[in-house]
């Protein structure tokens, strides 16, 4: 299944947060609530997760970066590249247009040995996370969801997404 980004709309993002944050810092208000999607660290010492900024050319507005966003997440290879994410990918969320927030699900084919052995013959799945800030600037995450290394999958499928963009002038 070739599934596309599809545009949603909701309106927050992480600088909107921060600065309601700031202002009620300096009125005395002390709670305040951080978006639950903004896109986590990978863990110290991780083998399984990539964490990466990818920057625009300069004066790219917001919706022009969604779009190449888009173009390079819609152009991966359904039957995966490099060996890796055989088993095709979906995306599972995308608000790239509102809060900035996309997610994709890629699942190895599962016919390798450590499929075989490990995951009962099952396909590993890995997720990546997208955050487009209000300046354009996108942070990704791809991590395995089992496992303690991932053979450099998730490098590979985020070196193919940067590859992509770099073509366009990102900075990657």
């Amino acid at each position: 299944m070739n599934t596309k980004l599809t545009t949603t709309t909701t309106t927050t993002n992480r600088r909107d947060v921060l600065s309601k944050f700031a202002t009620g810092a300096l009125f005395g208000v002390t709670a305040a609530v951080l978006p639950a999607t903004a896109i986590d660290d990978c863990p110290k010492g991780s083998k399984n997760c990539v964490r990466a900024t990818w920057t625009p050319p300069s004066g790219t507005s917001k919706s022009d970066a969604v779009a190449a966003l888009r173009d390079a997440i819609n152009a991966y290879p359904q039957a995966g590249q490099d060996n890796v994410d055989g088993g095709g990918w979906v995306v599972t969320g995308d608000d790239l247009d509102g809060s900035g927030v996309a997610s994709v699900e890629y699942k190895s084919s599962g016919k390798g040995n450590f499929a075989k052995f490990f995951n009962g013959g099952k396909p590993f799945t890995d997720d990546l996370k997208l955050e487009v800030s209000a300046n354009g600037v996108v942070e990704v995450r791809s991590s395995s969801r089992v496992g303690e290394s991932d053979f450099g999958v998730n490098a590979k499928r985020v070196g193919y997404l940067a590859n992509s963009l770099a073509a366009k002038g990102w900075g990657v």
